[in-house]
């Protein structure tokens, strides 16, 4: 049994309230998530990648800070959609960290 069957199973016997604290939890979990971007354990060493493809967003990241821009960047990655550089530079902001240490971590490589 999987553990969505399992949570389901579980549903019925929650009380309102248990219910309400659970639908908290998942809308606080969700809310997390970066629309488009997905990390992957053993694609592209677990760097979050744009969806539906090994692209990291460092790599997009270094890209325009490097000057190329949008179109040259779509142009390059044929596979990618405005929507998809849109989602890399949301998830940048909101891990500029994370992104400025992956970029650092390739450089040496």
């Amino acid at each position: 049994m999987t553990i969505l069957e399992q949570v389901r199973e579980l549903i019925p016997g929650l009380l309102p309230g248990e219910k309400a604290q659970a639908l908290q939890w998942l809308a606080k979990d969700i809310g997390n998530a970066s629309p488009g971007i997905e990390s992957t354990p053993g694609v592209c060493g677990g760097d979050p990648c744009i969806v539906r493809t090994r692209i990291p967003v460092w790599l997009l990241v270094e890209a325009k800070q490097a000057g190329s821009s949008e179109s040259d960047i779509l142009r390059a990655y044929p596979t990618l959609c405005a929507e998809d550089l849109t989602n890399a530079w949301a998830y940048y902001r909101a891990h500029k960290v994370e992104i400025e240490r992956q970029i650092a971590e390739n450089e040496m490589a």
